[in-house]
């Protein structure tokens, strides 16, 4: 599909979701997003919106909402202050824009009711929206069901559906990534990474994914120079299982899960999720920090494969690396800065031909330490 074609996630407006107030954002978002900020301006929250927006899309509001300590933890200062929050996520292409709204409410036992859903779709060459009115009321969102009759919720639930969140932190011994999981659980690769090793054997296995399982090896190689490849077979001990193992260059030793360093295993996961084949990539994927644990040149990788994914998928990452800033446009950067006087999040897109001066003379990772562009604590 031309990158025209596609439905794009080009705005989302938030009121009184955790730092942001109830009067509320525009959050602007391009191919590439990346948000840059200091501890607790506000990077995490729009990261956890999404979550919030994959447990709506799966039936699991209520679930969310209470793993993540229950409405008041999600309200901007409490229920008391901000009984609702509100969202409108708007996706467009060159023919069409769709926007999904909702608002939801806080109610007993310290949980949250749609009382708004609704969803529109605008023709550019049409003066007349068309304009659908979700029941309220409801414990969970009604655009999936409505999708079974009505074709534009069902375009708008997928999309939502695939804005998907992953955090390749937790390598630790005890960490999914790191132990063995079921062989036939490769249709996606999982948030955690936890069903790498099957992830990666169905793509090796399959002559039309084969290519792409290639590209993945030669990408960690350029990280991880004396790695080989991977060894992907089902466990002797029980063949519906299987766990990451590896071997080396000029070597016939067979390497563990537990032999591999946290930053090469963290990226061998996001080398695996934005090398997979186009079809299967989510239509926005949201990244925490991925940079955390690599090595400068990894992260110098790390950076190309991103541009590589956005060119078939929206990426937004949040990250804290001047490094890493460094292989981003400023038309690339939305700045998340605390608001002391409102005591609220902003969210701010660079403006490139503001800053085109300084950049003749220094880099935007300068520039942020600077504290010409924000940002900073």
């Amino acid at each position: 599909m031309e990158q025209n074609e596609r439905l794009k996630l080009t705005n989302i407006h938030l009121e009184g979701f955790k730092s942001v107030n109830g009067e509320g954002q525009d959050i602007p978002l391009g191919d590439i997003t990346v948000l840059l900020g200091a501890n607790g301006a506000g990077k995490s929250n729009l990261i956890s919106f999404f979550k919030m927006l994959n447990y709506m899309m799966t039936g699991a509001l209520q679930i969310y909402i209470g793993e993540s300590g229950f409405a008041d933890s999600l309200l901007y200062y409490g229920s008391k202050r901000t009984p609702r929050l509100r969202a409108s996520l708007t996706f467009s292409n060159a023919d069409s824009e769709d926007t999904y709204h909702f608002a939801l409410s806080h109610a007993a036992g310290d949980t949250l009711i749609f009382t708004e859903e609704s969803f529109v779709w605008q023709k550019r060459d049409s003066d007349t929206p068309y304009v659908v009115q979700l029941d309220p009321g409801s414990k969970e969102s009604r655009l999936t069901e409505k999708g079974e009759s009505d074709k534009t919720a069902a375009v708008i639930s997928s999309l939502l559906k695939w804005c998907r969140v992953f955090q390749f932190h937790d390598t630790s011994k005890e960490a999914k990534i790191r132990n063995s999981g079921n062989i036939e659980d490769y249709r996606f690769l999982k948030s955690d990474g936890g069903n790498l090793a099957a992830f990666l054997c169905a793509l090796q296995q399959k002559e039309e994914t084969r290519p792409y399982y290639q590209r993945i090896v030669r990408y960690v190689r350029m990280a991880m120079p004396q790695f080989h490849d991977f060894v992907l077979q089902p466990s002797l001990r029980n063949e519906n299982k299987i766990i990451i193992n590896w071997c080396e260059l000029g070597s016939e030793y067979l390497f563990g899960s537990h032999q591999i360093s946290d930053g090469s295993l963290r990226f061998m996961a996001l080398a695996t999720l934005l090398l997979q084949p186009p079809k299967m990539l989510p239509k926005v994927i949201v990244l925490d920090e991925p940079e955390l644990g690599l090595h400068p040149a990894a992260i110098s990788i790390l950076a190309g494969l991103i541009r590589a994914a956005s060119q078939h998928s929206q990426v937004l990452l949040a990250t804290q690396s001047t490094r890493f800033v460094d292989e981003f446009d400023p038309e690339n950067i939305v700045v998340v800065e605390r608001d002391e006087k409102e005591k609220c999040s902003v969210y701010r897109r660079l403006d490139a031909a503001a800053l085109a001066q300084w950049l003749e003379r220094y880099s935007l990772s300068e520039l942020w330490e600077k504290n010409v562009i924000g940002g900073r604590p």
